[in-house]
Formats: C-alpha cells, sequence, structure tokens
C-alpha cells in the first residue's frame, strides 16, 4: 500500500463518520505520525511504499477510528499551547478553550503584576494548564491533583517530558478532611466535571465511549457540585488579593456567576473564540 492509497482510503473510510474536512484533518495526523513525514513531504513521496510495520500500524489506527475512538487516543497524544501532550483513557483531550483560559490567567498575572507565589490546579488530567502555566510563569510554585492516580501518572510524565516543575497529587477535592493538608494560594483553577448525566444519552460517541466519565459527569440533582465545593476552598486557601479562575459549560454560566457572586467574589465571565461563556476569573 502506498502513502496516497492509504490516504485516500481512510479519508474515504472516515468520511462515513465526519464531515469532509474532519474526515481529511483526521487523516493527516494519522498519517504524519504514521510516516513522520510533513503534508508537504507526503505529496512528493506519495508513491512510496509502507513498510510492513507501518502498514500493520495502519490497519490497527483505522479500526479503532471506525470504531468512533477519537484520534488523539488513537496516537496517544494531543498538542495543547504548542505542546504534545500524552492522553489517554484516564485523561480528557485538551480542548482549544482550555488554551484560551490559561492565556486569560498569564495574561492576568502580568498585567497585575503578580509577584510568584502558589498556584494549584484541581482536576488536572493530562497535566496540559499547570505544565502549559510553569513554563510561561518562572518562579511560581504550581502544584496540581487529581482523583484519578491514572491520570496523575499521566500528567507526570507529561511534566517529565517537557521539563516542567509541577508537584502532582492524588486527591479528591470533595473530601474537605483532605483540603485541611492544603496551603493557601495566589491562584486557584480548575476544568471541574460540569456535565449532568441526564446528558449522557445525547453526547457523541466518540466522548461517551471513550474519556473518563469521573472528569465529565456530575449528578443532575447538583450541576454545580464542584463549583460550589472549589468556591468554598477557595474563601479558606486564597491569599489576599489571590485569584479563583474556572472553565464552564457554555449553559452554566450565569448559575456560575451566581454562585460566585452569592459566595462575595467579585466575578468576570468571558466568552471563548467561538462567542461562548467558557470561562470566569473570579476574586474577593
Amino acid at each position: 500500500m502506498t502513502i496516497q492509497q492509504a490516504h485516500t482510503s481512510l479519508a474515504g473510510e472516515l468520511g462515513r463518520l465526519y464531515d469532509e474536512r474532519e474526515a481529511r484533518t483526521i487523516t493527516q495526523m494519522v498519517m504524519e505520525y504514521l510516516t513522520g513525514l510533513s503534508r508537504t513531504d507526503q505529496l512528493v513521496r506519495k508513491m512510496e511504499v509502507l513498510t510492513a510495520s507501518q502498514e500493520a500500524s495502519f490497519t490497527k489506527m483505522r479500526t479503532q477510528l471506525l470504531a468512533s475512538m477519537p484520534v488523539q487516543y488513537v496516537l496517544g497524544e494531543a498538542w495543547f499551547a504548542g505542546m504534545r501532550f500524552l492522553v489517554n483513557e484516564f485523561t480528557l483531550i485538551p480542548r482549544p478553550e482550555t488554551e484560551e483560559l490559561v492565556q486569560w490567567m498569564v495574561d492576568t498575572v502580568r498585567e497585575n503584576a503578580i509577584q510568584p507565589g502558589r498556584l494549584l490546579d484541581i482536576g488536572t488530567g493530562s497535566g496540559c494548564i499547570p505544565i502549559t502555566l510553569a513554563k510561561q510563569l518562572p518562579g511560581w510554585e504550581i502544584s496540581a491533583i487529581d482523583i484519578s492516580a491514572g491520570a496523575i501518572e499521566t500528567a507526570k510524565e507529561n511534566a517529565r517530558i517537557l521539563d516542567a516543575r509541577v508537584a502532582f497529587s492524588s486527591m479528591d477535592i470533595l473530601d474537605t478532611a483532605s483540603q485541611l493538608q492544603l496551603p493557601s494560594y495566589s491562584i486557584i483553577v480548575s476544568n471541574p466535571p460540569y456535565v449532568p448525566l441526564e446528558e449522557k444519552n445525547s453526547m457523541a460517541k466518540h466522548v461517551l465511549d471513550y474519556e473518563p466519565h469521573t472528569a465529565l459527569f456530575v449528578p443532575d440533582s447538583d450541576p454545580l457540585l464542584f463549583y460550589r465545593a472549589i468556591a468554598a476552598m477557595a474563601l479558606q486557601k486564597l491569599e489576599p488579593g489571590g485569584w479563583l479562575f474556572f472553565e464552564i459549560s457554555d449553559a452554566q454560566g450565569l448559575a456560575v456567576v451566581s454562585l460566585l457572586e452569592h459566595m462575595q467574589f467579585r466575578v468576570e465571565c468571558r466568552k471563548d473564540l467561538m462567542g461562548r461563556d467558557r470561562m470566569i476569573r473570579a476574586a474577593l
């Protein structure tokens, strides 16, 4: 099988699951990973035959993709803030809107001339938030927690590969006794679970079947469970002049703002590049 044949075959089959543009994008990601060649080089060398090893990998990846496995899990990696992160069944796939949240945090630190202090990321997953902050905010003491031991191990490996100083530990943020062990912080950030369980049946198969449910879902009876718990902790752990950042669902902006204002935070809700309410900055 040549590079061109593999590309044409996979794009055609993925066209049954995705629109044409997304099918092409996924195909290109797979072929670059498989061959180590850029898009231009693949065109120049399109008649080259895949090695036996490459063809075996291609067949396995095609099977996984046609079973709706996200391409990031198929490849075991995802790009975030210009860096490659390992991802797996223990971690969510990093999203572009999370990059926007991280940039807002960096801008807040720089615009307010905030001196380096302690920063905590809650529900770290792949570690994309604290690792990116560690690269952009030298001098800060950055730590991150997650209830999943598998996520913590993945995040530690990402930090090692990317040479970022972040202290990771496993912790359930809903356990108030565990919260007592934490020090005070200048900044706390979280992209917590916020999808009500009742929405399970309407979710895309590639999300529902492969991304970790503990990082996605909250009880229908209390969709703001984690926002409330983290905000209550922040009341105790944020230093004077400290900041609290959240990623939110576009449907929860008003509810989270109301919750935080009721707790006496000064709150700003920001839209992402798609015009959706997706992030919050709060201070006491």
